[in-house]
């Protein structure tokens, strides 16, 4: 092994286990929409190798959370150890890490190196730059013959608007996503600060097993171009129908509609206020039947009698007084209370759940087994979430942390490459890693 004397043994990287044991990546993703995907490949067995660079760090290693720290998401930290970042930990665990400087002609040579005993490239850098690198989807198929190329961008890499940039919030507010969420007679509201990120993540990752599953059956390799607006229009399929078919505009005084529902009918549907501050609980109340449950339930209230609640009809056509009177009820119960005391009565309820309880108290994601706790150098224990999928034989294999700026040079360079020891002192002292 060409490791670096410091290097402690449970750090070591270890054999793959997994159906996509064999399978080597070289990942040049940065942030959460590439991160994310390739940590799913990481997770069940292939060797993702983190090109980073250290005259630019990549952001989430720059961004809290930070273990005991509290600091706004987003609040940059220009002289903040890199090896700290909350965001970074969480999505480059099972994968290595190592540092190139892709401006030198020397550290070009490495990559190439690199990717020729890969299958796998995958980036989602803005469009056009690993074309300035030369890595082209050709060049790479000489590098790495029949190579699996996943890229990922905001618009995809071809069309007018392919060198635009993008962020989740934009993609959103492009694909359309914005335009139809939020409270009816309101202005868009958004779909929370990057949730697209995440979601065109997925399909990423999905997108590249499909690759490596139709290369393992025929041997040729493919060029992936995933748009995450074309994502987010994938999502929006039932507002296009309601749309084309019915002939609906997509905001009109009564849509979007906030926490309301149409289809199946219900009344009360909504998230209401607890007795905390900023504290809600979650009600859905279905048809005359689970009407009669829910006043049976809350102790039917003199207002449970008015004529405008009589009917499931009725009810809907006075949902704002029906909001009011039920925010009433619950304003006066923690939202556990109020969930408890619905669901015994057979009414769909649930409270609306804080980080803390989600890790700490919910029993279903605890018997799951959704959070697991690994052991990092810098930060300690932290707890990371899992992956949402179970299998029958297969386990996620979970080796190692996040790794550390340039952790795994010596063994990439060294083990993977076959530079001697002073051929990677070299490469230090000159900076190219």
């Amino acid at each position: 092994m060409n490791e670096s004397p410091a290097r402690p043994a449970h750090r070591t990287p270890v054999p793959r286990v997994g159906p996509l044991a064999g399978v080597r990546v070289a990942d040049f993703c940065w942030m959460g929409v590439g991160s994310v995907a390739t940590r799913m490949l990481a997770d069940f067995g292939a060797e993702v190798i983190k090109i980073e660079n250290r005259r630019r760090i990549d952001r989430p290693r720059l961004l809290p959370i930070y273990k005991g720290e509290t600091r706004n998401y987003g609040e940059e930290i220009p002289d903040a150890d890199p090896d700290r970042g909350g965001l970074h930990n969480n999505y480059s665990r099972n994968k290595l890490g190592i540092t190139v400087d892709m401006k030198s002609p020397k550290g070009r040579d490495l990559v190439d190196r690199l990717i020729s005993v890969s299958s796998v490239v995958t980036e989602n850098f803005a469009p056009g730059v690993m074309e300035r690198w030369g890595l082209t989807y050709e060049r790479l198929d000489e590098l790495s013959p029949n190579v699996v190329y996943g890229r990922m961008s905001g618009f995809g890499h071809s069309g007018p608007h392919a060198h635009f940039k993008s962020y989740g919030p934009i993609v959103q507010a492009v694909s359309g996503l914005s335009f139809i969420s939020g409270l009816p007679g309101r202005e868009p509201s958004g779909w929370g600060l990057s949730y697209m990120d995440n979601q065109a993540a997925y399909y990423n990752s999905a997108a590249l097993m499909m690759a490596i599953l139709r290369r393992n059956k025929t041997g040729r390799g493919a060029e992936v171009d995933v748009s995450a607006v074309e994502v987010g229009i994938s999502m929006i399929g039932p507002d296009m129908l309601d749309v084309t078919v019915n002939g609906h505009h997509t905001r009109r005084p009564d849509f979007p509609r906030g926490n309301r529902l149409e289809h199946p009918p219900a009344a009360p549907h909504g998230v209401y206020p607890s007795d905390s501050d900023d504290r809600w609980i979650a009600i859905a109340v279905f048809g005359d039947a689970d009407w009669t449950r829910f006043v049976e339930a809350i102790g039917r209230p003199a207002w449970t009698e008015d004529p405008r609640f009589a009917t499931e009809e009725s009810r809907r056509a006075h949902q704002d007084a029906l909001d009011e009177h039920v925010a009433t009820w619950t304003r006066q119960r923690s939202p556990r209370d109020a969930m408890l005391l619905l669901q015994s009565a057979g009414v769909a309820a649930g409270a609306a759940q804080t980080a803390e309880e989600i890790n700490e108290w919910d029993p279903q994601l605890r018997e799951r087994g959704i959070f697991f706790e690994l052991d990092h150098p810098v930060i300690g224990e932290a707890r990371f979430e899992g992956t949402p999928i179970t299998f029958s034989r297969t386990r996620q294999h979970t080796w190692r942390s996040a790794p550390l700026l340039g952790e795994d040079n010596h063994h990439v360079f060294g083990d993977v490459l076959g530079l001697t020891g002073d051929e990677i002192a070299e490469l230090e002292s000159e900076g190219v890693i």
